[in-house]
């Protein structure tokens, strides 16, 4: 039967055997950041610490990861930190300016690890990590959500005549067909954040399958809402890949993928489906929670400004410390896979400081 893209991308993906509640995980489909290297999540280790200072080095310092996967980002965050307590240097020693006081205890001893995923617990997952099926209440930290709000369920409207109605579509085929004119809450997220196609283009035919379409952003601003309402005080980051009103996709953006191919988004448990966040409407959505700018720059510009870069070493080290260049070289190699602005590189950073200085959590620089 016909539904909601909404409902039919929500049973699809967290329903019971859903994609991400069943099988393997998502790393078995697709390549993330996570996934990519350990450069991203040395970043994030060091980005914590800045977290760390802003909030005074509490005795509880939150980590959650949400849409945790089977919690690859936590596993990689603590091996970052160290056994030894400390993540990679920032630069700051004890008892300098933003740096820790003598008396602080180590890091790892402080950090309090949150898995939120739909799927159970992983058996081997490591102890230190808090598995929960909601974002907890009262964090203080740093909340990551990796290529999490792409796959907040949302629906999908196309441009008709009489105006944008929902596509429905049918989970066992794919196939859509035109549903009832969308209600007055998405009608006003299209009109402020999905503008009409340039003067001219033909964009109410009522074939679905022609028709220019528009992924309704309400659910996601309502997530990002949510999961920021959540930071007491701390950084909340969302890395996604994402548009901007001015460059919306004309056509929209719905895909699936499936064992680490693109395949068409059939909403039946089979494959992932995702779409692009309208980060700007999500952005604005979580400002007027915390009351507080945020930036939103692409992960190039994020991972640079944390220590990241892809320049290869100097050839001179070659020759000084041949183990050294190639350990350097292979940092180089994932940090350009990283960067790359035609793919992990291109995607955004929103990054939404609460209760917290913004310039002690953000590099000040960014769309806001």
């Amino acid at each position: 039967m016909p539904m909601r893209w909404r409902d039919a991308m929500d049973r699809a993906l967290y329903g019971a055997d859903g994609f991400f509640v069943a099988g393997a995980g998502p790393a078995a489909h697709f390549r993330t950041s996570v996934h990519a290297s350990p450069v991203f999540t040395t970043a994030l280790a060091r980005l914590l610490t800045q977290v760390d200072a802003a909030l005074g080095h509490p005795a509880r310092l939150d980590v959650v990861d949400v849409g945790a996967g089977r919690g690859e980002l936590l596993v990689a965050m603590l091996a970052a930190i160290g056994t030894a307590g400390e993540p990679p240097s920032s630069g700051r020693g004890a008892g300098e300016p933003g740096g820790p006081l003598p008396s602080t205890p180590p890091l790892a001893s402080r950090v309090r690890p949150i898995a939120v995923e739909k799927a159970l617990r992983p058996d081997h997952l490591l102890h230190q990590i808090e598995w929960m099926d909601e974002i907890p209440t009262g964090i203080v930290g740093l909340l990551v959500a990796t290529e999490w709000l792409d796959n907040v369920p949302l629906d999908v409207a196309a441009r008709t005549a009489d105006g944008w109605r929902y596509l429905l579509v049918d989970p066992t085929t794919g196939m859509e067909s035109l549903g009832p004119p969308v209600d007055s809450v998405d009608r006003d997220w299209l009109d402020r954040w999905w503008p009409a196609p340039p003067a001219g283009t033909d964009n109410t035919h009522p074939d679905p399958s022609t028709a220019s379409r528009a992924e309704i952003g309400t659910s996601r601003d309502h997530a990002w809402t949510e999961a920021v309402r959540h930071v007491d005080r701390g950084l909340a980051v969302a890395v996604d890949y994402g548009h901007l009103r001015a460059e919306r996709p004309l056509d929209g953006s719905l895909t699936g993928y499936r064992g680490g191919r693109q395949v068409p988004p059939l909403p039946d448990g089979s494959c992932d489906v995702t779409a692009h966040v309208a980060v700007d409407s999500v952005a604005a959505a979580g400002q007027r929670v915390a009351r507080c700018a945020y930036t939103l720059v692409r992960q190039r510009e994020a991972l640079r400004a944390l220590g990241t870069g892809g320049a290869r070493p100097p050839l001179g080290l070659a020759a000084r410390d041949p183990a050294g260049y190639v350990r350097a070289l292979a940092a180089a190699s994932s940090a350009a896979e990283l960067t790359d602005p035609a793919g992990l590189g291109g995607h955004w950073w929103l990054r939404q400081p609460v209760g917290v200085d913004p310039a002690a959590v953000t590099d000040g620089d960014g769309v806001d």
